[in-house]
């Protein structure tokens, strides 16, 4: 049976619409995208605009004008290394390739939030003298952040103790082996600093065998004003 002029021009229409859905399912366009999502139950992909936002360094929210965003994550166990981020810019992570066991510190002018210097110290084996010639003689303002990895203590003294502690910190004089630390301080403080976190190794808690759980702490820091002449 041949099919009349008007079946015909429906059934061409008919495989013209399937065509061009098979076409969008093939290539991804919006309209293959919500055929896909109809017959299998996937949700459509979010745009831009449904995803969470993220700041600097991975803030849930924005710092206020003249404040510096930061984000500091101490080492793993003896296998992950920490990481220091500030402005959106890691300084230190394993990525990097300059961390290392011990404490590991960034130096950063608290007047302009520029990078002064990075450094680790092995607390393990290494010397602590090394660390007092570090702190000593840091200007006003200086901001110091500090991530551990593996073990920040067992070569601690107690002029090492008291230099953290005239920067803001109130565990460092009870610091002990392989605790987990990170902590934001600064040369002059007035008052102990907000920005300190710390696990203490304890057989009975340890997220690791022998070691403490990570830290990760995140923040704004405001810069200081400069200095009047």
């Amino acid at each position: 049976m041949r099919l009349t002029g008007p079946l015909k021009t429906g059934v061409l229409l008919l495989l013209v619409g399937l065509t061009w859905l098979l076409a969008n399912t093939l290539f991804g366009g919006e309209g293959g995208s919500s055929l896909k999502s109809f017959f299998t139950g996937a949700n459509v992909e979010p745009t831009p605009e449904m995803r969470p936002r993220k700041y600097k360094c991975g803030l849930s929210a924005p710092c206020p004008p003249k404040h510096l965003a930061f984000r500091l994550v101490s080492g793993s166990a003896n296998v992950i290394g920490p990481k220091i981020c500030l402005e959106d810019k890691m300084l230190l992570s394993s990525v990097k390739n300059n961390v290392g066991r011990g404490l590991n510190i960034a130096l950063v002018n608290g007047v302009t939030g520029q990078l002064l210097d990075i450094k680790t110290f092995d607390m393990w084996a290494g010397d602590v003298s090394e660390l007092l010639k570090f702190l000593r003689p840091l200007h006003e303002g200086t901001l110091v952040f500090v991530a551990s990895f593996d073990d920040p203590a067992t070569k601690m003294n107690d002029e090492a103790r008291k230099l953290f502690e005239e920067l803001g910190s109130t565990v460092a004089k009870e610091l002990a082996f392989r605790d987990s630390w990170v902590f934001v301080g600064a040369k002059g403080i007035e008052n102990k600093s907000p920005f300190e976190q710390r696990m203490k190794n304890s057989k009975s808690s340890n997220k690791y065998e022998g070691w403490p759980e990570s830290l990760e702490m995140d923040g704004c820091i405001p810069l200081r004003a400069p200095l009047q002449e």
